[in-house]
Order: structure tokens, then sequence, then C-alpha cells
């Protein structure tokens, strides 16, 4: 075998939802991925379509909603919306998660 077919792990991985420090996917909220960490991730996948009609447990079929409580969790599916118009969520550890537009 030639040096030049030789793969080498890293070529194998793939960048999946909620990857490295996130912990994984924790469930879906609606087309969104909630990390095991409290966030959301910045897939530009559908978790409803990578997971099927199923989906994880404690999946929900409806999509984040905007919310006027100060009390906007990601694991909740409410986001707030900022000053100039960027919506978020907040995280476990209470830092901001911004959604894709």
């Amino acid at each position: 075998m030639s040096p030049d077919c030789i793969l080498s792990p890293s070529a194998f991985a793939t960048n999946t939802p909620c990857s490295g420090k996130k912990g994984g996917i924790d469930h879906c909220q609606g087309s969104a991925f909630i990390c095991r960490d409290g966030s959301v991730s910045a897939s530009k996948k559908s978790c409803e379509a990578e997971m099927g009609s199923i989906g994880l447990f404690g999946s929900s079929a409806t999509e984040m909603q905007p919310t006027t409580s100060p009390s906007c969790s990601c694991r909740s599916g409410s986001y707030c919306t900022g000053p100039r118009g960027g919506q978020y969520c907040m995280t476990d550890d209470g830092s901001k998660s911004y959604l894709r537009r």
C-alpha cells in the first residue's frame, strides 16, 4: 500500500450538530437542535428531518417561540429579541446562544 492511500482518522470526521464542547444533541425544538449544554446549534440542518417524526425523547414539534418574560431559556423553547433585533436564548451557564436567521 502506498503512503498516498493511507487516510487519517480525521478524514472520516464530519461536523455534526452540537459536536465538541456542546456535548451532543439533547433534543429537538421544531427544526432547531438543542444541545446538552443548553445552547442552540447553529446547524443549517433540520432536527425534525434528521431525527424523523419520532425525534429524541423530550422533542417538541413546535418551533422556538418569542417571549416577553426575562426568562428565555433555550431548554424551554422560548427566545428573547435584543435591542438590535438579534434573537437569542440563555444557555445553562447563563450565556447567550443566538439563533440562526
